[in-house]
C-alpha cells in the first residue's frame, strides 16, 4: 500500500492556511465580535470558518432559489414533462466521471504535495478532462439513441444537456481555488450565473416556453460557468498561458485516478439510475414523481461535502502530531456526520407528503411516501462524505472504486426487483439499502478499513455520539 508522505502535505497545508494575518471581511463579518476575538490569533481556524461561511453562503443561496424555481418549473412543465427534463439530466450525468476523469481529489491532493508544479498538474488535467468531455458526448448520443430510437423529443433534450460535457476542462480552476481554501471565488462564479439563468428560466415560463427552451438554459448556464471559471483563474489564480501539457504528468493522473473515476460512474450509476429505470419501466411521469422526492432530500447533500471540505485539512494536520488525537477527531466528525443526518431524516418522514402537495401540488402527491423513505439515505451519505477522506489520503482510491461499484449493483438488482412491484417507492427503498451497503457495510469486511466501521458503529450510538460532540 502506498502512502502519500504526510509531511509533505502537512508543509503546503501550512503554507496555506497559517497565513501572518487575516482580516475580518467575507463571511467572518458575520461572527458576534465577541466570538471572533477569542479565535482572532487561531489563523487556521479562521482560514476554516471564512470557507465554511463561503461554501454554506453559495449552497444555501442555491439551495433556496433553486428549489423554488425547481418547483416552479415543475408546476410549470407537469409531471410528464418534469419527468422527461429530469430523466434527460439524469442519463447525461451518469456519463459526467467519464468527462471529469476523477481527477477532482487527486488534482487537489497533488497541488498541495507540489505547488512548484501546479501549470504542469491543471495544464495535463484541462488537456485530459477536454478529451473526455469529447468522448463523453459521443457516448451520449450513441446511448440515447439505443435507449429510446424512435423518440425524437428525448433524443432532442438529452443532445442539447450532454453538450456540457464540452465545458468540464474548466473545472481545473474549482480545483485550484479548493487547494488554496479560497472557495468564495467560486461562490461568486457559480452564484451570478445560477442567479441570473433562474431569473431567465423564470421568464421563460411567464412566455409559456416549451419544453426544449429549458434545455437550452441548462446548457448555456454550464458555458457561462465554464468561461467565468477560466477568468476567475486568470485573475486570481493562473495565467492560461501558463499552464503546460505533459505526457508523463498526464499519465500519472490517470494512473491515480482512473479508480476514482469509475468510483464516480458507480456513484452516478446508483444515484441516477432510478430515474432511468422509472422511465424506461414506468414512464416519464413516474420519474418526475420521483424526481420531486429526491430533489428535496437530495438538498442538502452539501452540508457534509462543505464541513469536510473545510475542516479536514485540519485534521489532516493534526494526524501529524498525534495518531490518536487524529482518531478522536475523526469519530466526532463521524458523531456530527449522524446527528445532522437524523436531525433531518426524523421529522421530514413525517411531513413528507405535506411538503410535497405544498410544494409541487396535488399532481405530485404521491412523491411524498418515495421522500420519506429516500431521506434516510442521508445518514450514509453523511458518513461516506466524511469516511472518503481517509481513502484518499491513504491512496486507497481501488477501495472507493470496490465499495461504490458493490453500491451500483445492488441498486440495480434491487431497482429491478423493487420499482415491478412498488414502483417509485421500490426505487426509493432500493436507493437506501444499496447506499447503507457500501458506505457502512462494506468497511467491516474490509480487514484495514474494520476500524472505520467500527467508528461510524459508535457514532450510531446516538448518546455517546452527542456527548463527543458537546
Amino acid at each position: 500500500m502506498q502512502v502519500y508522505p504526510l509531511a509533505d502535505i502537512d508543509t503546503k497545508i501550512n503554507g496555506l492556511i497559517h497565513q501572518p494575518k487575516i482580516s475580518i471581511s467575507d463571511s467572518m463579518r458575520l461572527i458576534p465580535n465577541f466570538i471572533y476575538q477569542r479565535i482572532e490569533h487561531r489563523h487556521n481556524l479562521l482560514k476554516i470558518i471564512n470557507n465554511i461561511g463561503w461554501l454554506f453562503f453559495d449552497k444555501i443561496l442555491r439551495m433556496g432559489v433553486g428549489v423554488l424555481v425547481g418547483v416552479w418549473i415543475a408546476r410549470y412543465l407537469g409531471p410528464e414533462q418534469f419527468g422527461l427534463l429530469s430523466f434527460a439530466t439524469a442519463f447525461v450525468g451518469l456519463f459526467g466521471a467519464v468527462a471529469t476523469l476523477g481527477l477532482q481529489g487527486i488534482v487537489v491532493r497533488n497541488i498541495l504535495q507540489n505547488s512548484s508544479g501546479k501549470e504542469e498538474i491543471l495544464g495535463s488535467a484541462a488537456c485530459l478532462q477536454l478529451f473526455a468531455g469529447a468522448v463523453t458526448y459521443i457516448m451520449i448520443l450513441i446511448g440515447i439513441f439505443i435507449l429510446r430510437p424512435d423518440d425524437l423529443i428525448s433524443k432532442m433534450i438529452v443532445a442539447i444537456i450532454g453538450a456540457m460535457m464540452l465545458f468540464k476542462f474548466s473545472e481545473i480552476a474549482i480545483y485550484w481555488f479548493e487547494a488554496q481554501v479560497m472557495s468564495k471565488y467560486i461562490v461568486w462564479v457559480q452564484n451570478i450565473s445560477f442567479l441570473l439563468f433562474s431569473v431567465i428560466k423564470g421568464a421563460l415560463i411567464f412566455k409559456n416556453a416549451p419544453l426544449s427552451a429549458f434545455a437550452w438554459a441548462i446548457l448555456a448556464e454550464a458555458m457561462m460557468v465554464a468561461l467565468l471559471m477560466l477568468a476567475a483563474l486568470s485573475w486570481r489564480g493562473l495565467k492560461l498561458i501558463e499552464l503546460k501539457v505533459t505526457r508523463k504528468k498526464s499519465y500519472e493522473l490517470l494512473k491515480d485516478s482512473w479508480p476514482l473515476m469509475l468510483s464516480s460512474m458507480a456513484i452516478m450509476i446508483y444515484m441516477k439510475i432510478d430515474q432511468i429505470m422509472i422511465g424506461q419501466m414506468i414512464g416519464d411521469q413516474a420519474v418526475g414523481i420521483y424526481t420531486a422526492a429526491t430533489r428535496i432530500s437530495e438538498v442538502l447533500y452539501f452540508l457534509p461535502t462543505t464541513l469536510v471540505a473545510s475542516v479536514f485539512p485540519s485534521i489532516l494536520n493534526v494526524k501529524m502530531k498525534s495518531e490518536t488525537l487524529y482518531k478522536k477527531h475523526m469519530q466526532r466528525l463521524y458523531d456530527l456526520m449522524v446527528w445532522i443526518s437524523i436531525a433531518i431524516a426524523l421529522p421530514m418522514t413525517f411531513l413528507a407528503t405535506p411538503l410535497i402537495t405544498l410544494l409541487f401540488g396535488s399532481a405530485y402527491s404521491e412523491a411524498g411516501m418515495v421522500l420519506a423513505i429516500h431521506i434516510w439515505a442521508s445518514i450514509f451519505v453523511f458518513l461516506g462524505v466524511a469516511s472518503n477522506q481517509w481513502y484518499l489520503m491513504m491512496n486507497r482510491q481501488t477501495l472507493i472504486m470496490q465499495r461504490t461499484l458493490i453500491g451500483a449493483i445492488v441498486n440495480v438488482g434491487l431497482n429491478l426487483l423493487l420499482i415491478p412491484i412498488y414502483g417509485v417507492v421500490g426505487a426509493a427503498i432500493a436507493t437506501v439499502i444499496s447506499y447503507a451497503i457500501a458506505v457502512f457495510f462494506y468497511d467491516a469486511i474490509q480487514k484495514e478499513t474494520r476500524g472505520i466501521f467500527f467508528m461510524k458503529l459508535s457514532s450510531m450510538n446516538l448518546v455517546s455520539a452527542l456527548k463527543r460532540c458537546l
